[in-house]
């Protein structure tokens, strides 16, 4: 789901194919399991709706859990391309026939009324921006969406009486530097509120670059690769957490089974990788000689991620390979005021400061603004 498309500058556009690769050898680990069949049962007889369906990792959350026969899966998205399509891609294997709900998150009143039709007795929070440099550029959006339309998500969810809700959320949101992730940390404290607040198991669910989504590093790899031209990465020393998108996928329904309540869980996914060796493997199993070329980190980005912040503690594992960090809890109406449409200089200011608030700065408090 989410990549900060480390690879640099220089991605092709998406549609064109580019050779299969050999994801887990990439990787340099083999493919974490959660054991997901010991807990899934859940979600058996279930009403279950996936907002950003028509997305990587929504697509393939929907694709799992119709193996897990629900009663009903939903499937949200405001893109109707890529919904139809995603749909279209489970005719043949979908185990349920899917619900196609084309609705905007960014509508609040309507996302109530569609709840309140739809009765999910499940929601997977998948909808998001999520481009790091996009989002630097044009920070108003990722108000809108990671957070408004969070937001927006919580209030139908709970108007609805969902009984279980997992936010998708990333490692960016530890220790933000960027828009991308300040709206996802707020994002989580939002979640964490709603969860106190109604008593229930509503969770954010933390991990790191998905790989072989389109657009993502690896994506860019492998085009720039079949073109011969030289591999782009943005420094020699970028490290990142990975995971296929089946790691991911278990982890958000296993992170609905374990019914945590305002957390975050994160998948323990071992040691970061340098994208410089991931770029090298690549082009070796491409069979080819190119070279690396350092294009340099962009605003927002970091050297290194970590999934857990030294403030997020005590930490536990509730699962072999499942942390549970506390979350601190942001209501709406707390912290700084957040206005999407100001200048783009003030957004980020605001975004900043609200991470702070969180964290319990007192200068960045203002019992006089609102979040929302």
């Amino acid at each position: 789901m989410f990549d900060d498309d480390s690879a640099g500058y220089g991605a092709y556009p998406p549609g064109s194919e580019h050779p299969a690769l050999d994801l887990e050898r990439i990787l340099g680990r083999q493919r974490i399991s959660t054991d997901l069949e010991s807990s899934a049962g859940f979600l058996r007889g279930r009403r279950i709706l996936v907002t950003g369906a028509g997305g990587y990792i929504g697509s393939e959350l929907c694709r799992q859990l119709s193996r897990w026969e629900p009663e009903s899966l939903m499937m949200l998205d405001r893109n109707e391309t890529a919904l139809h399509l995603a749909a279209s891609s489970m005719e043949n294997s979908s185990r349920v026939r899917p619900v196609i709900l084309l609705a905007d998150i960014r509508d609040s009143r309507g996302l109530v009324r569609l709840f309140r039709r739809c009765r999910p007795d499940i929601v997977f929070h998948a909808a998001a921006l999520k481009w790091v440099p996009l989002l630097e550029e044009f920070p108003g959006e990722a108000v809108k969406t990671n957070v408004f339309g969070t937001q927006a998500v919580l209030e139908a969810a709970l108007a609805a009486d969902a009984a279980f809700l997992v936010n998708i959320s990333t490692d960016k949101a530890v220790d933000p530097v960027g828009v991308l992730g300040y709206s996802k940390r707020i994002a989580e404290g939002l979640t964490a509120a709603a969860a106190i607040q109604a008593g229930r198991p509503y969770v954010s669910v933390r991990f790191g670059n998905v790989l072989g989504c389109q657009g993502s590093f690896l994506d860019v790899f492998s085009r720039q690769i079949a073109a011969g031209r030289p591999v782009t990465v943005t420094h020699p020393e970028v490290t990142r957490y990975l995971m296929t998108v089946q790691e991911a996928v278990e982890l958000v329904v296993q992170a609905a089974a374990l019914g945590s309540v305002g957390h975050a869980l994160v998948l323990d996914m071992g040691e970061q990788v340098r994208i410089l060796d991931i770029a090298r493997r690549v082009i070796a199993q491409a069979g080819v000689e190119l070279p690396v070329h350092y294009v340099g980190l962009r605003p927002g980005e970091k050297l290194t991620e970590s999934l857990v912040a030294p403030s997020e503690s005590p930490a536990r594992y509730v699962h072999p390979k499942i942390m549970e960090v506390p979350v601190p809890a942001l209501k709406s109406g707390d912290g700084p005021e957040l206005d999407a449409w100001g200048e783009d200089h003030a957004v980020v200011a605001a975004l900043r400061a609200t991470c702070l608030a969180m964290e319990g700065d007192t200068v960045a408090q203002d019992p006089g603004h609102r979040l929302i």
